[in-house]
Parts: C-alpha cells; structure tokens; sequence
C-alpha cells in the first residue's frame, strides 16, 4: 500500500549542463502531472508525462525541472521584434517631428529581443533528464510507501473496532424475539386492563406479530455482509497492488449495511453500535482518501 502524498529530488550533470528535479504529490482521484520547465524543455514534456505515468498511476504531481547551461551561452537577436519595433519608433518621430536617434541599449533591454541560441537538445541532456526523474521518483515512492504503511497500520486498527462491534449487534439481535413478546404482550395487557375486560391472548397470534417484527427487524443478512466486507477490506489493505478505489467502494458498502441495521433496529445497543461503526467508517474514509 502507497500514500499518494511524497516528495523526490533527482539531480545530474554533464559537459555543458546541470538540471536537478523536483517532484511533490498530494492525493487525486486520477494522475494529474503538472509541469514547470523552461521554454527550452517543452518538447521533452510527453517524454517527462510518459516516464511519469509508468510509475505512478493516481495523485496530482508538480513537477519542476531546473536546467543551467555551464557553458558560454550564445544569443540570437529576434529580428522581426527588432524590425517591428524600430519601424514604430521612426514613425513616432516622423509623425510628431521628435528629434533624437535610437539607443541600442535601450533595443537591448526590450523583452525577447536577445534569445539563448536554439541549438536544440542533445542526447546527453535528454539522458540526464532521464536520470535525474528517475532518482526523485525512487525517492517519491520509498517517501510514499513509508506513508502507506502508517496508514495501513491505522486503517487495520479501526477496522479492529469495527469487528469488535459485530457481536454486541449480533448478541442484541439473538435477544429480540423473546423481547418482543415480552414488549408486545404487556402493552396488550395494559390495553385491556384500562378497559376493564378480561381477554384471553391467542398465543398463535401473539406469535405472529412477533414473528412478523422480527422480521422486520432481522440485521443478520447486514451482518454477514458487513464481516465479509471487512474480510475484503484486509486483504485490502495487505495487498501490494493499488487498492485505493477498492478500499473507497468497500467503505461505501459499510457505511450502507451500517444504515440499514439502524433503520431496522429499534434496539438501543444495536444503535449505539450501529452509530459507532458509522463514525470509524467516516475516519476511514479520510485515510483511504490518500491512498493510492
């Protein structure tokens, strides 16, 4: 099991140049990769996306990449910018009869006029690129599956609880049939006695309503699927495939059986179970929210 929170650094040099990476990830239902690079390395972005995706599969990722040529670097001047540039400049003075001649210092300080050369990428640059991702993401995912694990251990002690849980609704349930003929033939009991005449009770249809009630009120079938929802949910949990959207749809499945036994049930003890395993299903639920 992985978090989907982590950091990685990768770095590498050559001849001419020196990049470093950075990655940082926080949780995302899908892989969302972000990018920072300079002009320079935009053609190497699907290259970057791919590498990524092969070793990540959720999580929204920042990527930043630093890149610093170590050696002289030549510049190319933006001729059209220039032209289009000295053409409004003259005209200005033609057409309000300024006097003056232009400053190259002040052509050399406009934006973009000066470019680094476009030499293109080499094969070393491209490698060390390579490189230098491949070690944040080692990083990245030694970072992530540390976090994974603390997760996994708080996950397996509330799920725990859960289990705990099961048999005071199960011992509560057993005890309903007989609390109901109790409950009911005392309240018809009640009833007559106010009216002042003697009935005898059908024991037959006593246990009908009963039988009926119970029913009605019978959580065993939520039981068994809560247990083997849990079952599913620790083999979850120690499994090493991604099991973030399993682990969501498993807590979903709880939470419904958990609904249920509280609508069905009028039993106090049941109740109070029922609410206790909605409440450490809901924490689950933020834990689970970071899992890959």
């Amino acid at each position: 099991m992985k978090s989907m929170t982590g950091y990685g650094r990768g770095s590498a040099d050559g001849e001419h140049f020196a990049l470093s990476v950075d990655l940082k990830t926080v949780n995302n239902r899908f892989l969302d990769v972000h990018l920072r690079l300079s002009g320079e390395l935009s053609s190497l972005e699907p290259v970057i996306k791919r590498q990524i995706s092969s070793r990540l599969s959720r999580g929204r990722v920042d990527v930043t990449i630093n890149f610093e040529k170590t050696s002289q670097t030549a510049y190319e001047l933006n001729r059209p910018l220039i032209a289009g540039y000295v053409n409004a400049l003259r005209e200005m003075q033609k057409e309000f009869s300024i006097a003056g001649d232009l400053d190259i210092n002040v052509l050399a300080r406009l934006p973009g006029a000066l470019q680094p050369a476009r030499d293109g990428l080499g094969d070393d640059v491209v490698a060390g690129i390579e490189k230098a991702l491949a070690e944040g993401l080692d990083e990245l995912e030694r970072m992530r599956a540390q976090e994974g694990e603390i997760l996994r251990q708080e996950m397996a002690e509330r799920i725990d609880r859960i289990e705990r849980l099961v048999p005071t609704i199960e011992n509560a349930a057993a005890g309903l049939v007989d609390a109901y003929r109790a409950r009911l033939q005392k309240r018809i009991t009640e009833l007559l006695s106010r009216s002042g005449q003697l009935v005898e009770i059908d024991p037959s249809r006593l246990a009908q309503e009963v039988a009926y009630l119970s029913d009605r009120s019978d959580v065993s079938e939520e039981m068994v699927r809560l247990r083997s929802h849990l079952a599913q949910f620790r083999e979850a949990l120690d499994s090493t495939a991604e099991t973030g959207k399993m682990l969501d749809f498993l807590l979903q499945e709880l939470n419904r059986e958990a609904n249920t036994t509280l609508s069905k049930s009028t039993d106090l003890s049941i109740k109070e179970a029922a609410l206790a395993i909605k409440a450490e299903v809901e924490k689950l639920r933020e834990q689970v929210q970071n899992v890959e």
